[in-house]
């Protein structure tokens, strides 16, 4: 992939995997499947996950170095990658995982910044919050998108013409927090 693209950090659990939405509600073009990644062993029963594979080709199109960056980790090339047609992709391997930050903010956040390295990045998950915007916009010196996805729904069209418009608009950008 093109090193100067900016990076994707992707959550599987809320934008691929809507895993709040009612069984009776199921976003249309989603696949029902039963999973069992690490942790997920017998005798618990296996993990239901809903995955659209026409995700695949959109994230691909995005214009972006697309980074797992999810609970799954390297594991969602096992189990997740292939059902949307995703080649293997990095994935961040967190020091500590769901820990609480002195800040308030997603155990996530100083993580994905230092990951980023200054370069810019966009963040898809389901629990971004304000702590998390007001953080980066402090602490990262390049352009970033923290994008909050409903995990009742996922990724819908408009968050994937929000995602494609900022990426385009990094080509060529400098350092600084425009695109916020």
């Amino acid at each position: 992939m093109d090193s100067t693209q900016p990076l994707l950090f992707l959550d599987v659990d809320g934008p691929l995997n809507p895993w709040l939405a009612k069984p009776h509600r199921r976003p249309k073009g989603y696949t029902t499947l039963r999973m069992r990644p690490t942790g997920w062993e017998p005798p618990r029963p296996a993990l239901r996950v809903w995955l659209n594979p026409d995700h695949g080709p959109l994230l691909m199109g995005l214009g972006f170095r697309l980074i797992w960056a999810t609970t799954w980790k390297a594991e969602a090339n096992t189990w997740i990658a292939p059902v949307l047609g995703l080649p293997e992709l990095p994935a961040l391997d967190w020091p500590r995982m769901r820990h609480q930050d002195p800040n308030g903010v997603h155990w996530k956040t100083r993580h994905l910044v230092a990951a980023a390295e200054g370069r810019p990045f966009a963040w898809v998950d389901d629990e971004i919050g304000a702590r998390d915007h007001a953080w980066i916009a402090r602490h990262h010196k390049g352009h970033a998108l923290p994008h909050r996805v409903d995990p009742t729904k996922g990724l819908l069209p408009d968050d994937f013409a929000t995602l494609r418009a900022w990426a385009a608009g990094q080509s060529g950008a400098g350092n600084g927090t425009a695109g916020r």
